[in-house]
């Protein structure tokens, strides 16, 4: 099971022009389909800030994958209730840096000025651990974790279990320096880890006239991510990482796009804060969550 927190990339987006599909900035909840205990949270962005108030009292163990450590993937740390809460284990993974090591980097921002509580003064049992690039467990899910294309050190995930699989691909450029995207699928960023998958989540930022003025960004267009998810002849691509600057009609214009390259090909659903898609089901159409789901 998935269930989308925080759909947006690059900046928190507010306001009556962004309420079906979200403001708040990228997050999801994974769950094993064998153990409901098993809790998976897919970056820290202020998405997150919900997804702790809705977590359940007996909750024992929460693991946060984090992408990388751009300010959109970790800035609803310092707001989630799980770090707050006496006993609790919390595990924290990130890519690893050849310059700092994870704790520091993360009291950056979970340090005065930018926040009055320090990562040290936390109440949970909190771990963090640099990502092990390839396959390890968390729980009854198994995670492969590689590094992919985004400025700075960063990973997508691919995680599954008995019932079905899910690669996470938030901010990802795979077509960077490709002249005729997508080239062979060995050469191509990603391509390991949603090889065949059941769900792809995926950056899809930009229209195509908009990435190319903003190529080396690290972001996808739309086109790139239809084209990406056909090579890797996923069951279904969820576009994600919406541009702020896009407003819920510009994403129905995008989308509507994607639907039309992709020729029914490859089913395609945006991601909008408060859908749950069951991996791995006969049809994992998203369904509108009213527990504990964002507004």
């Amino acid at each position: 099971m998935a269930r989308f927190w925080g759909t947006r990339g690059s900046l928190p987006t507010a306001g009556p022009d962004t309420v079906r599909y979200g403001g708040n900035t990228s997050c999801v909840e994974v769950r094993s389909s064998d153990d409901d205990d098993d809790v998976i949270v897919l970056d820290a962005g202020t998405g997150i800030r919900r997804l702790g108030t809705a977590l359940a009292p007996d909750t024992r163990r929460v693991d946060v994958l984090l992408t990388h450590l751009h300010m959109d993937h970790i800035q609803g740390l310092g707001f989630f209730d799980a770090l707050f809460r006496p006993g609790l284990d919390v595990h924290i993974w990130g890519p690893r840096s050849t310059t700092m090591e994870m704790g520091r980097r993360l009291a950056r921002y979970l340090s005065p000025p930018l926040f009055p509580i320090r990562i040290v003064d936390l109440e949970c049992q909190l771990e963090l651990h640099d990502v092990p690039l390839g396959q390890f467990r968390v729980g009854g899910l198994t995670v492969t974790a590689a590094l992919v294309c985004h400025p700075g050190p960063t990973v997508g995930y691919r995680i599954h279990d008995r019932s079905g699989s899910i690669a996470y691909l938030p901010d990802h450029e795979p077509a960077l320096g490709v002249a005729d995207f997508p080239g062979e699928p060995a050469w191509t960023s990603g391509f390991a880890l949603a090889d065949g998958v059941d769900l792809l989540i995926h950056d899809a930022q930009y229209s195509l006239s908009e990435y190319r003025t903003h190529v080396g960004w690290g972001h996808s267009a739309m086109d790139h991510a239809v084209a990406f998810a056909g090579v890797a002849e996923v069951g279904r691509l969820v576009g994600f990482h919406h541009d702020p600057g896009h407003d819920d009609e510009e994403l129905d214009a995008l989308f509507e796009h994607g639907a039309a390259l992709a020729h029914g090909s490859v089913p395609i659903t945006p991601a909008m804060e408060g859908d749950v898609l069951h991996v791995g089901a006969a049809s994992p159409a998203p369904v509108r969550s009213t527990e504990g789901s964002p507004a």
